[in-house]
């Protein structure tokens, strides 16, 4: 016959002291320890007590390294069978704790109980340098490092250091290749379960992080908290050289490396050296002709997306860059700092040949050519060389018997302005050369 609820609370063991109620008198002396403060369980290798036998055992394992519990999916190790069970939610997706306020899901306790902080407006950490406040004191830990320089956790294969263990571990994974996550949609395998989950945002178009400000949403939390200091000005990563100051942690890197002089990225094919990576992605476009961005106007293709934005302004007339002294607009800002340059006279541009100084770069580059006697551009019809590409341009007509330029008097046409000019003066009667003897 079944018992009933109450016959089953009767023969429970209850505390005197509070309301629990336990099945078994072992687990009631356990949980008296609660009120005495007793905790008959020693440490022999420090000063520590416990009052569960359980929890001795556990802490032993701080002294002797021993991690008995195993992931039979990535072979993590662990000291305890509670993070070990937490563990595996990485692979199975499973996130239990819901916060009540955002719907924002968890997969431990822990991590709920930190973000309910940034609802609650809790940030008991706090930063003396910068004063950014954290829900955790462990956050607070990683974000001084920022400031320090410090990292601890060292790559014993390739001598790599982290500021955080969490990026030790991801880290150690691109040694072992091992790529378990793989992507639902398109097969893609990542190391951490972690990237498969910011790369499937792109097969879902989920952008759960919305600015309060304006109406932007982004896929991962990072991008917004960039993006939140747009609006309010935020520059929290410092040069410790000079006083620029910048918004996000790679801006800094890009600038630092303008004190050092260092330029990691390598071409292959000509041994040109950049600071930045994406620098050398658009340089080896010069090498393959590849030009991935396409005018849809006139089809024409670039090799940098901002040589298309200012392309297309030839389309639309638009000239946003107006210059303060006269009333010139140009199409891009470079065009307009090189205008500039003709009221302030500046010609930073120097040859290291001779005293010659120009406005413009190109110039520079083109007039270093006189020195060296290079010819870079050829024509493919009769192999004559120039030293630069307005005159292959001008000598290709030759071919081509293109003669855009004519004359409104007589109607005579030539292959450059220059030979125009020249003829002009047969009408005029201008003869502005005279002989000195």
């Amino acid at each position: 016959m079944m018992k009933s609820r109450k016959e089953i609370q009767e023969k429970c063991k209850k505390c005197n002291v509070c309301t629990a109620a336990f099945k078994t008198s072992c687990e009631l002396k356990c949980h008296m320890r609660i009120h005495t403060g007793e905790k008959p369980y020693k440490c022999e290798m420090c000063t520590s007590e416990f009052a569960q036998k359980g929890t001795l055992s556990k802490h032993m394992r701080t002294h002797t390294g021993a991690k008995p519990h195993k992931c039979d999916i990535c072979m993590s190790e662990f000291a305890e069978k509670e993070v070990l069970r937490s563990h595996m939610r990485i692979h199975t997706g499973e996130k239990p704790y819901q916060c009540q306020d955002c719907m924002f899901q968890f997969t431990t306790s822990s991590g709920l109980k930190s973000h309910s902080r940034t609802h609650t407006g809790q940030a008991s950490y706090s930063c003396d340098v910068c004063m950014s406040k954290f829900s955790s004191r462990y956050a607070l830990v990683n974000h001084m490092r920022k400031h320090t320089g410090e990292k601890p956790y060292k790559c014993e294969v390739c001598l790599s250091k982290y500021s955080n263990r969490h990026s030790l571990m991801y880290h150690m994974k691109t040694h072992t290749e091992e790529t378990p996550y793989i992507c639902k949609f398109c097969k893609t395998k990542f190391v951490t379960s972690r990237d498969l989950q910011r790369h499937l945002k792109k097969h879902t178009g989920e952008k759960p992080y919305k600015c309060q400000v304006c109406s932007s949403a982004f896929a991962e939390k990072d991008a917004l908290t960039k993006h939140r200091r747009r609006h309010t000005g935020e520059k929290p990563y410092k040069c410790t050289l000079c006083t620029s100051t910048f918004a996000v942690k790679s801006a800094l890197n890009s600038h630092m490396r303008t004190h050092t002089g260092e330029k990691r990225y390598k071409c292959d094919i000509c041994s040109s050296r950049f600071t930045e990576s994406s620098n050398l992605t658009v340089h080896m476009r010069k090498h393959t002709g590849e030009k991935p961005y396409k005018c849809s106007v006139c089809k024409l293709g670039f090799s940098v997306s901002g040589n298309l934005t200012a392309h297309l302004r030839t389309h639309t007339g638009e000239k946003p860059y107006k210059c303060t002294l006269c009333t010139s607009e140009y199409a891009t800002n470079r065009s307009l700092k090189q205008h500039m340059r003709t009221h302030t006279g500046e010609k930073p541009f120097k040859c290291e040949i001779c005293t010659s100084e120009f406005s413009i770069k190109s110039n520079l580059t083109r007039h270093m050519r006189t020195h060296t006697g290079v010819k870079p551009y050829k024509c493919d019809i009769c192999m004559s060389r120039f030293s630069d590409k307005g005159y292959l341009k001008v000598h290709m007509r030759i071919h081509s018997d293109v003669k855009p330029y004519q004359c409104s008097i007589c109607n005579s046409q030539f292959t450059s302005s220059s030979y125009l000019k020249a003829h002009r003066r047969v009408h005029i009667e201008k003869k502005p050369y005279k002989c000195d003897t």
